[in-house]
């Protein structure tokens, strides 16, 4: 069967969504092999090995629990497990992706309080900072963070929030949606003080979609005992007690953990800090292309700016949605819509996972030629300049 039937292919497709990611060959490789037993004793050892191999990746030493599903699986994890109905949460709608979590959390009977911002910056502290401070009688049960915001690319500071719930002296859990930051950025669980932690397979551990990640701190294993929203598939009770035997619950992603065992090998031999500092040096290189273009960042606050992508404004008047479109006809590119409140306001750039130099020049140039074809007001230049900075770095 033809999996791509929209238009002829003379190349390599460029995937440059901030996720899915690229997977490398070498991960489908892995997924290649025939699937095991989950039920034998290899499967038991393999488990058993994987799952403490992970648990570098969140720089943690709490056990790591993997879900086949989406990101949007260990959200809804991370909150039954947690919660009872009627609790209060503290979120921060910083982007689209904050603002699912926060709809969820409404549908499973929860009662999120929202600080908004303008979707240009990660999360408020000083405004979360302040909730908590007023919360005497200590309705808030969590606070929720997207740590990297897909949609807009923005970074939130988990250490500066984990701060102010302690000088709040507050004692809400504090959760954290790691999704497109695992593995790309510099995240830690521990140090942080991050109750819950949330992440998926397909963005920095360069896996397709289909695998979702919890780790929760003691704090929050003691708040599971008591929580009373409804739960079976996402209880961690039987997933811990399954893992401790190298085993699972239910049926397991047997071929996609082939594929993590191998990612996470890619990971640690090229170094997680010399992987973050790789995607730094590409997010740079992006920024300044969009510089030099004349053209804004979605992100307005330079700190806050993500590593992982970069989404970027169009002039008002013209169409973020018809230049992603003429890219991937003329040049067989796919780059990442707006959503919500950002549709056809911005596109997305995504400078993660398994990508080198010179695919990024590739993305730069393709971005450029679709600039110019679509008579988008912009500089020329943008690419060169990237260029530069990546040959003297």
């Amino acid at each position: 069967m033809a999996y791509f039937t929209t238009r002829p292919s003379t190349g390599a497709h460029f995937l440059q969504l901030p996720g899915p990611s690229n997977v490398p060959d070498r991960v489908l490789r892995a997924m290649d092999h025939a699937t095991m037993d989950h039920r034998g004793a290899d499967f038991g050892v393999f488990t058993t090995q994987l799952l403490g191999k992970l648990k570098a990746v969140f720089k943690t030493e709490r056990p790591v629990m993997i879900y086949p599903a989406s990101g949007t699986g260990a959200w809804e994890a991370a909150l039954v497990n947690t919660l009872s109905p009627g609790d209060v949460v503290l979120m921060c709608r910083t982007g689209w992706f904050a603002h699912l979590w926060q709809e969820m959390a409404q549908r499973l009977g929860l009662v999120p309080e929202f600080i908004d911002t303008d979707w240009r910056s990660g999360a408020d502290v000083a405004a979360i900072g302040a909730a908590l401070a007023a919360d005497a009688s200590h309705r808030i049960k969590a606070v929720a963070v997207v740590h990297n915001e897909t949609s807009t690319g923005c970074t939130s500071d988990i250490a500066a929030v984990r701060a102010a719930l302690d000088a709040a002296r507050h004692p809400a859990l504090l959760l954290v949606d790691t999704i497109s930051g695992l593995g790309s950025i510099d995240y830690r669980h521990d140090e942080w003080g991050v109750d819950v932690t949330v992440s998926g397979s397909q963005k920095g551990l360069m896996l397709p979609p289909g695998l979702s990640f919890n780790v929760a701190s003691a704090k929050a294993m003691e708040a599971s005992r008591t929580a009373r929203l409804q739960r079976s598939y996402w209880d961690w009770a039987p997933m811990l007690a399954a893992n401790a035997t190298g085993y699972f619950p239910s049926t397991p992603a047997t071929n996609l953990l082939y594929a993590l065992d191998t990612a996470i090998d890619m990971l640690m031999e090229e170094g997680l800090e010399n992987v973050f500092a790789r995607h730094d040096r590409f997010a740079e290189a992006t920024r300044r292309a969009v510089s030099a273009w004349g053209l804004e960042t979605q992100c307005a606050v330079p700190a806050r700016a993500s590593n992982v992508l970069t989404a970027v404004r169009v002039p008002e008047g013209h169409s973020a949605d018809a230049l992603r479109a003429a890219i991937v006809e003329k040049f067989d590119m796919s780059l990442g819509n707006g959503l919500g409140q950002l549709k056809d306001r911005v596109f997305r750039i995504g400078h993660l996972g398994h990508l080198s130099p010179l695919q990024l020049v590739g993305t730069l140039g393709g971005v450029e030629m679709g600039l110019r074809a679509c008579n988008i007001p912009h500089r020329p230049g943008g690419t060169q300049a990237a260029l530069e900075y990546l040959a003297g770095n």
